[in-house]
């Protein structure tokens, strides 16, 4: 018998310090990029979108990779590249660390639809709150201090 997985993320991440530094003009091709860079891991994007300062990620990833290191390889290869366009008037960094949360398949389409509504959906709130609520939602322990690196507090 055979083994078949079908392993599918929702994935956040923010730009470091939360700087609005994914300018419209840039943001579909870092989300292509992105793409590119699961497809290298054998995986693949099932739905990308965010704002300036975060990005959402529904993907698929291969069950002999782990998630760490995908989104380590994905966060570095895509903040390299962000550095060598033009657009990006000063240096690209990802906030360190990230969340990664499960999606079953019955679920995928309503998390399709989340991702593709960033833009609305943070007319009404920010990041950090999406975030904690995320991590409320899905009953994971932490400490406010802990979450967010603060341009003067580390």
């Amino acid at each position: 018998m055979g083994s078949y997985t079908q392993l599918t993320y929702h994935i956040v991440y923010a730009t470091k310090y939360r700087t609005r530094s994914i300018v419209t003009e840039i943001r579909e091709r870092l989300y292509e990029y992105i793409g590119g860079t699961l497809r290298s891991k054998n995986g693949r994007l099932v739905q990308i979108g965010g704002v300036a300062d975060h990005v959402h990620l529904l993907a698929q990833l291969s069950p002999s990779l782990a998630v760490s290191g995908v989104i380590r390889d994905v966060k570095a290869n895509s903040s390299r590249w962000m550095n060598e366009q033009p657009e990006v008037k000063r240096t690209f960094e990802w906030q360190k660390g990230y969340g990664a949360f499960t999606v079953s398949y019955s679920r995928i389409p309503k998390v399709r639809a989340y991702i593709h509504n960033q833009e609305e959906h943070h007319r009404k709130i920010t990041f950090q709150e999406e975030y904690v609520d995320f991590l409320k939602r899905h009953d994971i322990q932490f400490r406010t201090e802990h979450l967010f690196e603060d341009e003067h507090h580390g």
